[in-house]
């Protein structure tokens, strides 16, 4: 049994002086890639060196997070594209996260809106970049999924190369990304009681196109719900999509493995 974490924060670790530990873990769990994603320009090269000490296993994306997008977003987003120059296995696997958030803004409403603008022109930037470049986009949508939508549709990027990472809507919203060909990507929440919708959406887009992640060091599954999440409980989210799907631990990481490697070229 293999699994691949599609999305996770590794940084997180490397801060916490924790990489090693948390990497062997990963490894003892069925690992058999991470995806580290990038939320900002502090975290792309570190990525890239990642990717580079451990080949193959881990792999990166370089985005612009909603959340960190500032006054000189701008800048941050022209730095993204030397980063394709390198060899393909340091190479990044996909642009992302980019996306909105209305969820972490400010309460003084002239603020939220000129953050939220400067997100809108992020995302509509990053979007360009990324059908230049022809490569996957990672979506962050919170609070925001018709927003979302409406940018890609407009941008003219390939719905098949799109996720969404951390999907938290509900049927017709999987369903509306599906009829596009895009993606819904699936965290630890499908493990918790109050999830219900997110588990009934991960129905609808079905095993054949299933993909995990963990989101770590946030989301984490039960049975360790509450405890910072890290790569290895992937495996809780697995075994409980597998349950939901009724079928082996074994085949729904078979499934889930091929879908990641396909959608981001692994």
């Amino acid at each position: 049994m293999v699994l691949i974490d599609t999305h996770t924060h590794l940084e997180t670790f490397v801060r916490q002086d924790a990489l090693d530990e948390t990497l062997r873990r990963s490894r003892e769990a069925g690992l058999e890639t991470l995806i580290t994603v990038g939320t900002a320009s502090d975290d792309w090269s570190l990525y890239r060196e990642l990717t580079r000490t451990h080949t193959g296993f881990v792999r990166y994306t370089v985005g612009l997070h909603p959340c960190h997008v500032g006054e000189n977003w701008a800048e941050e987003i022209a730095r993204m594209p030397v980063f394709w120059n390198e060899p393909r296995a340091s190479r990044p696997v996909a642009l992302g996260e980019i996306g909105l958030d209305r969820f972490h803004l400010p309460t003084d409403v002239a603020e939220a809106e000129q953050i939220f603008g400067w997100q809108r022109e992020a995302f509509i930037d990053g979007l360009a970049l990324a059908r230049q470049l022809d490569c996957p986009v990672v979506v962050h949508s919170r609070g925001a999924f018709r927003e979302c939508v409406e940018l890609i549709d407009a941008s003219g990027v390939d719905w098949k190369k799109v996720v969404f990472h951390c999907f938290v809507e509900g049927p017709a919203e999987i369903s509306e990304l599906m009829e596009r060909g895009g993606y819904g990507s699936f965290t630890g929440i499908i493990t918790y009681k109050s999830a219900d919708a997110v588990r009934e959406a991960m129905k609808v887009q079905g095993l054949d196109r299933l993909m995990l992640e963990t989101d770590a060091p946030y989301l984490t599954p039960v049975p360790h719900r509450g405890k910072p999440n890290e790569p290895a409980f992937l495996y809780h989210t697995a075994l409980h999509a597998a349950d939901t799907f009724g079928v082996s631990l074994e085949t729904l990481a078979g499934k889930t493995t091929a879908n990641a490697k396909s959608f981001f070229g692994l």
